[in-house]
This record gives C-alpha cells, sequence and structure tokens, in this order.
C-alpha cells in the first residue's frame, strides 16, 4: 500500500478513535503519529500499541495531515484491513445471545458518512443488535464513519448487503416486524408498540425510504413536525425512534 495522499482507505483517525479501535483487540497494520505528539491521550495510545505489538511510525505533522481523510487526524491515525461486515444472521444471534428481542437498523440509501457515524453511535448506545446497510447507493464504514461513530463501529455489529428488500423478508420470516419512517403516513412513532422484535427502517438525507421498501414494512411511522422545516436530519430521526424503543423496552 503506498504512502501517497488519500491512499488509505480503510483508516481509523482520531485520539478517541484509535483507543477504542485498540481496546477493541481489532485488527491493526499500523499507527502513524505525528513527530513531536508526546502529551495526553497519545501516550495511552502509544502504550497500548507497544502492548499488543502494533507497530508505531512517526511521520512529520504535513505529512499525517497529507493522509488524513477527515482533516481533523488529532495527530494519529491507524491503518487497517478492510472493515470486517458480519451476515444479517449474526445480528439475530447477537439478540439471542444476550436474551433479547431483536433491536435492528435498517438504512435504506444514507449517504452522508457523517449520518451514517452518528447513527451508528447513538445505535450502540441505544442496544441495537445490528445495523444493516446496503451495497449499492450508500456509504460505508469509513474513516469518517469510524471517527464521528466515536469508535462504535468496534462494539455494533454491522451487515452489509445486496438487497434491503430481500432482509425484509429474511426478517419477516424470523418473526421481526418491520417499522418504515414517511412522513406521508398518520401514525405518529410513539403510537406503536416496541416491545417485540423490531426493525425500524430509516431513509435517506433526501427521499425517505424507496417505494418499494416502504410497500414491504409492516407499518409506517412518523415523527410529527410543528414547525415549518419538514424533515429532520436521518441521524435525528433514528435517535428519536431509537430511543422511543429503548423507553418502552425498560
Amino acid at each position: 500500500m503506498k504512502e501517497n495522499n488519500k491512499q488509505f482507505d480503510d483508516q481509523v483517525e482520531g485520539r478517541n478513535a484509535v483507543i477504542e479501535l485498540l481496546e477493541s483487540g481489532r485488527d491493526i497494520n499500523k499507527i502513524f503519529i505525528s513527530e513531536g505528539e508526546k502529551h495526553g491521550s497519545i501516550n495511552k495510545i502509544i502504550e497500548i500499541a507497544k502492548k499488543r505489538k502494533v507497530v508505531i511510525t512517526k511521520v512529520s505533522k504535513a505529512k499525517l495531515n497529507q493522509m488524513s481523510q477527515t482533516n481533523n487526524s488529532q495527530g494519529v491515525i491507524a491503518i487497517v484491513p478492510p472493515f470486517d461486515y458480519c451476515e444479517v444472521e449474526d445480528i439475530l444471534e447477537e439478540a439471542r445471545k444476550k436474551n433479547e428481542k431483536p433491536f435492528i437498523l435498517i438504512l435504506d440509501g444514507i449517504e452522508d458518512p457523517h449520518n451514517l457515524g452518528s447513527i451508528i453511535r447513538t445505535a450502540e448506545t441505544a442496544g441495537v443488535h445490528g445495523v444493516i446497510i446496503p451495497k449499492r447507493r450508500a456509504v460505508g464504514v469509513n474513516s469518517t464513519v469510524n471517527k464521528v461513530s466515536a469508535g462504535a463501529v468496534e462494539h455494533i455489529k454491522i451487515a452489509r448487503v445486496n438487497n434491503i428488500n430481500d432482509t425484509i423478508k429474511m426478517l419477516k420470516e424470523n418473526d421481526v416486524w418491520i417499522y418504515g419512517t414517511d412522513m406521508q403516513t398518520d401514525t405518529l412513532y410513539y403510537n406503536e408498540d416496541y416491545t417485540g422484535a423490531v426493525a425500524i427502517v430509516i431513509g435517506s438525507e433526501g427521499f425517505g425510504i424507496s417505494k418499494l421498501v416502504k410497500e414491504n414494512c409492516d407499518f409506517l411511522i412518523k415523527i410529527p413536525m410543528k414547525g415549518k422545516i419538514t424533515s429532520l436530519n436521518a441521524s435525528v430521526s433514528a435517535g428519536i425512534i431509537m430511543y422511543e424503543v429503548v423507553k418502552q423496552r425498560l
């Protein structure tokens, strides 16, 4: 792999994200640290990396800035193998292991890595068993997603599937109820029962969930809007509904 500008497709940036990565036990090819960075959490990164026998390379600040994909590396970049996506079956198994009803998030066409990272961070804190994203016309887990998620991608199962509708069919066969978000429905999200096995579908930033996905949902729900703006950011919508599920399951 060449160490040229923007060549690292699989990298983790930022101190907290790299610490989470190190503590997760995931494979790390190498860690680059800016020369002269010896204070605060950088020392913790160096300490854990040495214990794990991860190679540390010191480079100039200019070189690190050139490598950065987020433009905010905080003096450290870890190079990792491609993100290890799981299978949908692994998400269902995670729920079984915890003796809990499946709580799944399906993201239909999220293209903004900041939104994806924010959603994954909230999903992990809300106890979601897994996040499902499509392979096409959507962002995957990259360095920006990892950084915005504050390392949550290392602690939650994420499946990347060829076809969202086939996945919905498979989940239904496993007795999971599918709830899609749609501003055209009359059903408010807090009037539904999420205490059983559920998957929440969140649509893309500009277009919502696709027509066929909407047709395949068991229920359509919406968040009431009182102002002049008629839609919420995808990560905000996801957070509101996820924590309604949390509230009902307490």
